[in-house]
């Protein structure tokens, strides 16, 4: 919803943003070098290029964009109706304002296609992505064959992947439990599941490290998942 849009886009985009600018500065000097040398990779000089996996409402652009050390940022969505919609009536989301930045680039296409054939990197690369429902659009992107690509497209020391995660709530919904729906008719409606622990396992299996956090976004009802991972640091 308009009114609190925010908590969900800002917790997406900022601490990966932010982590990558930290590990950055983390590099420490070749063992040659005396302890007064410089980083080889000093604070502040990363992120500069981001990735987004889907955001067709912009606001995910919009909030990379608000990092001065972004140089360019390329936003692959398979829906063009979405990214008009948006534009037209949620201007505040981003709008115009992010399709005419001289920073971004937007590809209508597929972001699976477009990161298995790529050959550029990225300092960060975040999914802004429908959950992993079975047979759905968006389970191509939760496997540990694409985590793994992901990897090789982040740069180094200081590259950061992270995607959203679904629902995070400490007590499932019931259209969590397969069985519920059943029982009550639902149908294949029912055939939901819950998403976090599973996404932050399978990254566990590619990246050094895999961080779950979550907040609570009021229009959704509950607590929302994301999953930020990296190696070293």
């Amino acid at each position: 919803a308009e009114h609190d849009e925010f908590v969900y886009h800002e917790s997406l985009v900022h601490p990966a943003l932010f982590w990558s600018a930290l590990l950055s500065g983390t590099a420490s000097s070749s063992p040659s070098s005396s302890p007064s040398s410089s980083l080889r990779h000093p604070p502040g000089t990363a992120p500069k290029s981001v990735f987004i996996g889907g955001g067709g409402e912009l606001a995910t652009a919009r909030e990379v964009l608000r990092h001065s050390t972004i140089s360019r940022l390329v936003m692959v969505d398979i829906d063009p109706q979405v990214i008009d919609v948006c534009k037209r009536f949620l201007p505040e989301w981003g709008g115009q304002a992010v399709l005419d930045h001289p920073k971004f680039q937007l590809v209508v296409g597929d972001a699976h296609k477009y990161l298995m054939e790529t050959k550029e990197t990225f300092d960060v690369i975040i999914m802004d992505i429908s959950d992993p429902i079975e047979a759905g659009p968006g389970i191509a992107l939760y496997t540990q064959e694409f985590y793994r690509r992901a990897k090789e497209l982040l740069s180094k020391p200081n590259g950061v992947f992270v995607t959203q995660a679904g629902s995070a709530d400490f007590v499932p919904h019931p259209h969590a439990f397969p069985e519920v729906g059943r029982e009550n008719g639902d149908g294949d409606a029912s055939r939901e599941t819950t998403c976090f622990a599973p996404i932050m396992n399978t990254l566990a299996t590619v990246f050094d490290h895999a961080v779950p956090y979550s907040c609570p976004v009021a229009s959704f009802g509950e607590d929302w998942g994301f999953v930020m991972a990296f190696d070293g640091g």
